[in-house]
């Protein structure tokens, strides 16, 4: 009897390619070891309806935690991997070493930490987790002051939910605006807007000095010499590739695991997906790391292609979305090392940020290199289909 599949990490790429085997007829002996107590779960609820208190946490499952016994696949939660050999095929975990015939690394990012916040003895959240999710919503309530550091994704959603609970939020960003490096100066200013609307104090160009922390609350300084009183922090400043594990095995890394197309690393046998995959993208030119769910999701199911001996290709163009109050949106594509030169706006100019309709694209000379809707529903199609080609303005107003 040959060695089993394992698959390593706890989210939504390890839990689709564990389903896709079995989809695909894959009837071998299937280990998945994820390093929470959880089954393998889906982050965006954490930022989003779980954090609001819409949804229960079983939502944000994968699968089913009663599919992997229906389906024959040993998940073992709450295990660490503490060492992988490629030459033998083995790894250890939870004190056992585990022959494997293909292994499937998909250990994630963890969030990357603010030393003046963990040191200075105040309550810290960090959220990446369903235990991060569920200790920061039980401190969003009304009249708590809430101070988030980083104005990214994460920290803006944060401050959504925050304050539909009725919390005092005041996000803290160093650039000049929120999203500066993602979506720019211009789109990232309608982002500002949105919150500052909502009643969020956004501070943007800040750079703190100092956070101390006594009896009356968490006492945050900035160089200007400005101060501000919270109960409560929240650090979103990005997160790190956990690719310890593949580094320590002698697999090939830089910002992530290095993988082709196929996801395949420089190991024989061992794949990596998600997060912590830095993949030579097919279509785009690049190596390209996504911290996104859908790229999670397609990683997930080329992964386990690949795995049984076949040819599938990590090519779709990266995809996300959020929702912040009743705006949401879906972006699709990359600029890459050589970014965008230009936006284009088009659609509602006017009025509150949260109800207008509108698009935007990201263009390097007439190339669309990235594009964007917000709150039109019926544009995906046609955002998908203009990323990666040249369009004058009169296209990306059709």
């Amino acid at each position: 009897m040959s060695a089993p599949i394992i698959l390593v990490g706890g989210g939504l790429a390890t839990g689709t390619a564990v389903r896709e085997l079995r989809t695909q007829g894959y009837d071998g002996e299937l280990v998945v070891i994820a390093g929470e107590r959880h089954a393998p779960y889906e982050r965006p609820p954490l930022s989003k309806g779980y954090l609001l208190g819409n949804d229960p946490a079983e939502k944000a499952l994968v699968n089913e935690e009663s599919w992997y016994a229906a389906h024959d696949v040993d998940l073992r939660t709450g295990v660490t991997v503490d060492a992988v050999d490629p030459d033998r095929r083995t790894l250890t975990a939870g004190g056992e070493e585990l022959a494997w015939s293909g292994l499937l690394l998909a250990t994630g990012a963890m969030p990357r930490r603010l030393a003046l916040a963990d040191d200075s003895g105040a309550p810290v959240h960090y959220l990446r987790t369903l235990d991060d999710s569920t200790a920061l919503k039980e401190q969003l309530k009304p009249g708590a002051r809430i101070g988030i550091i980083g104005g990214g994704w994460i920290g803006l959603e944060v401050a959504s939910a925050a304050q539909q609970a009725g919390a005092e939020v005041v996000v803290l960003e160093a650039l000049e605006q929120p999203l500066l490096n993602v979506v720019g100066p211009q789109v990232g200013a309608l982002f500002a807007q949105l919150h500052r609307e909502k009643g969020v104090d956004v501070r943007t160009g800040v750079r703190i000095e100092e956070i101390t922390h006594g009896s009356d609350g968490t006492t945050i300084r900035s160089a200007d010499g400005d101060t501000l009183a919270v109960d409560r922090l929240v650090v979103g400043v990005g997160v790190a590739p956990v690719a310890d594990l593949a580094a320590d095995a002698g697999i090939a890394v830089d910002n992530g695991v290095l993988v082709d197309a196929g996801l395949h690393t420089s190991a024989p046998g061992v794949l990596a997906a998600g997060d912590v995959a830095n993949v030579d993208h097919p279509v785009l030119g690049h190596r390209l790391r996504v911290e996104h769910w859908d790229t999670a999701i397609k990683h997930g199911k080329v992964a386990a292609t690949n795995l049984l001996g076949g040819g599938a290709v990590a090519d779709h163009l990266p995809y996300f979305f959020t929702d912040q109050y009743a705006l949401g949106l879906e972006y699709v594509g990359h600029p890459g090392p050589d970014g965008f030169d230009r936006v284009v706006i088009t659609g509602d100019t006017e009025g509150p940020v949260e109800g207008r309709v509108f698009r935007v694209w990201w263009m390097r000379g007439n190339r669309v290199v990235a594009g964007m809707h917000v709150n039109d529903w019926d544009a995906i199609d046609r955002v998908r289909e203009l990323v990666g080609t040249e369009a004058d303005d009169a296209a990306l107003r059709s």
